[in-house]
């Protein structure tokens, strides 16, 4: 090959991706030179328009470049200064039923409004409704109606049905007695006559006053009889209260003695120092149950409760591990098994002590949600009364965007216990990320305090 042999002159190789557009960028030689190679001054002239090539197409593709940046620009601003988005799809607002109540103020979409009725009514109709994204609610439009517990005949022996709020009363002949007339009346003196007992009855003082005799009666008692022949007999104020409608003497019961009165409490409650209230006494906190270990005791009013809560036994894939003495966790799931990963992921216990004829509506309950750190929290969340023995007594409500309570919204008479569940269950841009469940169980005391 022809060409300088020293150092200083010789070339470096090409590149070899540069090659094939080098020979398309030089002339064709004639045939018979076809065996010589390129000579110094021919590779520089195709390298220097290689060069220029190479500049003309990094211009076009910057303009290309600043084109589509202009572009985007332009359709951004157009679609900036479009009419906004509309608004979330929200539902017609919803009444409150006659003589019922509405809890819930939220209309948008997935948002639900609970509905209760006063006592001496029962709801007809759907308790709760959620709004769809067609703009509907769900169910059906609830309405309370009376209830008539004469309906039924309840009074025996010839009594008179009266009704009453959420209870009757029944008007019997004088011969019959009971809440339904059902047993036969005895004939008794008042409870403040006179009796044999003679703390109960005692004789006047007496004295002589401008040749008239005047008595009179320690307090506590009053005359009866003449003035020749009356005695001092007791009053028994806890009757003389009870019938006249006056003050409540005692917050549970009043016993006569001789002139006056005192209150008493039932078992497992001590009286205070008013002298008329009661105070439930704690056994739990003074050592006085007998639960035997692995249970928990529970302090309820005028007594307690030996509790030991179970995570539900396995099933198909879905089992539970005690992590806690009142709380459940769910065993990881298979990727493949859609039925545990709908099932609860956690199972918490909760018990509650309640007096007799709670004022409503009250919050008894609350559930809340947080993310674990470095993750996102879900973005919605949806509760629910998922069972129990009385649910008609209950509605859950969302508080805030990250919790939910349980409200009483009809007073319950005891002793009973009620169970009811709550279930909390988390989406995140509206799928389904999982459900956390409570149990709660509510000892409603036979008392009112």
């Amino acid at each position: 090959m022809a060409g300088p042999r020293g150092a200083r002159g010789r070339l470096p190789p090409l590149p070899l991706p540069l090659l094939p557009l080098l020979l398309l960028l030089l002339p064709l030689p004639a045939a018979p030179a076809a065996q010589s190679c390129l000579s110094r001054q021919q590779l520089l002239a195709a390298i220097r328009q290689m060069q220029q090539l190479l500049k003309g197409q990094e211009t076009r593709f910057s303009e290309g470049l600043r084109a589509v940046r202009s572009r985007l620009s332009t359709i951004h601003a157009s679609l900036a200064k479009a009419a906004p988005e509309l608004p979330a799809a929200s539902c017609p607002a919803l009444r409150a039923p006659a003589d019922g109540r509405k809890f819930g103020t939220k209309y948008l979409v997935d948002h639900e409004v609970h509905f209760a009725c006063d006592p001496g009514f029962q709801l007809l109709g759907s308790s709760t409704r959620m709004c769809q994204a067609n703009g509907s609610w769900t169910g059906q439009e609830p309405r309370c109606a009376e209830i008539r517990e004469c309906l039924s005949s309840p009074c025996q022996n010839g009594g008179t049905c009266l009704e009453g709020l959420n209870q009757f009363k029944c008007l019997c002949p004088p011969q019959w007695t009971g809440t339904t007339c059902q047993y036969q009346a005895q004939t008794a003196p008042p409870a403040w006559s006179m009796t044999d007992d003679p703390a109960f009855s005692r004789q006047p003082r007496c004295a002589q006053i401008a040749q008239t005799q005047q008595c009179s009666c320690d307090p506590g008692f009053h005359m009866s009889g003449t003035a020749s022949n009356g005695i001092c007999q007791d009053l028994n104020e806890c009757e003389v209260y009870q019938q006249e409608g006056g003050p409540q003497l005692c917050a549970h019961a009043c016993v006569n003695i001789p002139g006056s009165f005192r209150c008493s409490c039932p078992a497992g409650y001590v009286l205070l120092g008013d002298g008329k209230s009661c105070e439930d006494i704690d056994e739990c906190s003074l050592s006085q149950d007998n639960c035997t270990s692995g249970s928990t005791c529970i302090n309820t009013g005028g007594g307690f409760q030996c509790v030991t809560p179970q995570c539900p036994p396995a099933a198909g894939n879905i089992s539970y591990v005690k992590t806690s003495p009142f709380q459940c966790e769910r065993n990881p799931c298979p990727m493949e098994s859609r039925l545990c990963h709908q099932a609860p992921k956690t199972i918490s216990f909760h018990y509650l002590s309640l007096p007799s004829k709670l004022q409503t509506p009250a919050p008894l309950f609350r559930m809340a949600t947080a993310a674990a750190p470095g993750r996102p929290g879900p973005d919605s969340l949806r509760f629910g009364i998922a069972g129990g023995n009385n649910r008609g007594h209950f509605v859950v409500q969302r508080s805030d965007r990250h919790t939910g309570e349980l409200l009483l919204v009809q007073s319950l008479q005891g002793p009973r216990t009620i169970h009811v569940d709550v279930d909390m269950a988390e989406y995140l841009d509206r799928v389904f990320q999982t459900k956390h469940l409570s149990k709660i169980t509510l000892f409603v005391s036979a008392y009112e305090f």
